[in-house]
């Protein structure tokens, strides 16, 4: 049992059944106690020192490189889902933003909304989770706040994480790049996020094995610049799916992208839910996939190296850039026919990450 599973059993056996209240936003002990017991007995670094309202580090180590910085909020329902929790994706969410444009994460902040009345062992279990998944993608949790509100005013526990890392000053990967006759390569298959999620809400009795692919990509990304690979072009593959992340090269560069249907990954369980419930699994989200554009000559070298890496299993190439419907993603079907692939309109499933 791993230091991180021993606090987080300790703690829920000691404070598990107390609940969230106005007082833990307070300012005053009792938001002391929860901070120090319970944010700092799982974010705290040695020899820290004294609490500061900001943190400051040190990048001297990385010459010739520039500051990266995203930030985004979590609020996902149910905080606990198959595969994986709002801790692990508030952790592994801003990572793979940070690293699709090439660069390392090394810091992030964590700011918690907790409504009055959340139970601490539901806090507790969150708080563990982001901390298993920062020592998994080797990133440290400096600094956040915390605010309570009144019942009613969210749902249990919304997050915002925000990411610091560093970006080689040699490297520029952006979607101007992208070139007809390149490739876009995908690291596994798709939709396992929103199906996880659409069945741990059990609002249609919906019977699946599927669990969230919520992961960080640092690694994956860094392997491969690494070997060489000369990405054009990169985005994680969230909200939207990977429809939008397509039609967003597509529309960046005025060139049309061609999808091989027989070529997506997914599945066979994925796609059975989609088709008895009429979901088109290309807009359907996910939280450990990216989608890179690479030269044609590097494609079938960056699936090798990535199928190797233990986040790019059933990596594939998936689209090719072309000349034909500038502006447009087209998928040719297993049956011949083609069919545009547009931006999605509205929202398949709300509130998945």
């Amino acid at each position: 049992m791993s230091d991180i599973e021993d606090k987080k059993n300790s703690l829920i056996e000691k404070m598990g059944s107390e609940i969230i209240t106005l007082a833990h936003g307070s300012g005053g002990k009792a938001m002391q106690k929860l901070i120090d017991q319970v944010i700092l007995g799982f974010f705290g670094q040695p020899n820290q020192g004294p609490l500061e309202d900001q943190a400051i580090f040190d990048l001297s180590a990385y010459p010739n490189h520039s500051i990266a910085l995203t930030t985004d909020s979590y609020v996902v329902t149910p905080l606990q889902f198959p595969g994986s929790s709002i801790g692990h994706l508030a952790v592994n969410g801003t990572v793979n933003d940070i690293s699709v444009s090439g660069a390392i994460p090394l810091y992030l902040t964590c700011g918690l909304i907790l409504e009055e009345g959340l139970l601490f062992k539901e806090l507790i279990e969150v708080i563990a989770d982001m901390a298993e998944a920062a020592e998994q993608a080797k990133v440290k949790i400096v600094t956040g706040d915390t605010k309570v509100v009144d019942r009613g005013s969210c749902d249990k526990l919304f997050i915002n994480t925000a990411g610091v890392g560093v970006v080689n000053n040699s490297l520029n990967i952006r979607i101007p790049n992208i070139e007809v006759g390149d490739k876009v390569i995908i690291n596994g298959d798709i939709g396992d996020h929103g199906v996880a999620i659409l069945a741990a809400r059990g609002e249609l009795d919906l019977q699946t094995t599927i669990t969230s692919d919520c992961q960080p990509l640092n690694g994956l990304i860094q392997t491969l610049l690494a070997e060489g690979i000369p990405i054009k072009a990169m985005r994680d593959v969230t909200r939207g799916g990977l429809a939008t992340v397509l039609n967003e090269y597509a529309q960046g560069v005025n060139l049309g992208v061609l999808i091989q249907e027989a070529q997506i990954p997914m599945k066979t369980e994925v796609r059975g839910v989609c088709e008895v419930l009429g979901l088109d699994p290309l807009y359907l989200a996910n939280e450990g996939k990216l989608a890179a554009v690479v030269p044609a000559e590097y494609a079938d070298k960056a699936v090798e190296i990535m199928s190797k890496h233990p986040a790019g299993q059933n990596s594939c190439i998936v689209a090719e850039i072309v000349e034909d419907h500038a502006g447009r993603v087209v998928m040719q079907s297993d049956f011949g026919g083609k069919r545009v692939v547009d931006m999605l309109v509205g929202e398949q499933l709300p509130r998945i990450c």
